[in-house]
């Protein structure tokens, strides 16, 4: 019983110096509310399909422009990938999002982006992930690997070839 003991403060201990959960989730796996909806999900729950997961915040007028090609590209292809908005400034609640998708007509899912999701996004694609005037996208291929697209709005014929492209 004494091993298991200090078997566990160790694994504590190692998790308090390396700065974070020794045991993380997968930031796939976090579960997300659509603030428009308001039913939970989990990226991984579109395992099979492309997904754009774009992070943004509402005050940013580039973050508007991305989105409104996301809306384009939707009209172009109809729904052959999945749409996540994801709101990463902390000081944004989902009335603010939920209004904002609203007021300019954008019905994919959004959602608030808990601290533990953000932080790792960070460690997976680095700080420019929450730059929201960088309009940082991350496509997430049919079998969940992702990688980040290039910084900047994205045109609609763009993030077609993207996602045509895929994560080889």
């Amino acid at each position: 019983m004494k091993t298991k003991h200090v078997l566990m403060l160790t694994l504590i201990t190692m998790g308090l110096i390396l700065g974070g959960p020794l045991f993380a989730q997968d930031w796939r796996d976090i579960p997300l509310r659509d603030v428009v909806g308001g039913e939970t999900f989990r990226i991984s729950d579109f395992e099979g399909h492309p997904i754009l997961l774009e992070s943004f915040a509402v005050w940013c007028p580039t973050c508007t422009k991305q989105q409104k090609e996301i809306r384009k590209l939707h009209q172009d292809i109809g729904n052959d990938v999945i749409s996540i908005s994801l709101d990463v400034d902390p000081n944004e609640d989902e009335d603010l999002v939920r209004d904002h998708a609203s007021r300019n007509g954008f019905d994919w899912l959004y959602a608030i982006a808990p601290p533990e999701l953000t932080q790792a996004l960070i460690e997976e694609f680095g700080h420019k992930i929450v730059a929201a005037p960088l309009s940082p996208i991350v496509l997430i291929c049919e079998d969940q690997r992702a990688r980040l697209l290039k910084r900047g709005v994205k045109k609609a014929e763009v993030l077609y070839e993207e996602i045509r492209r895929g994560c080889s």
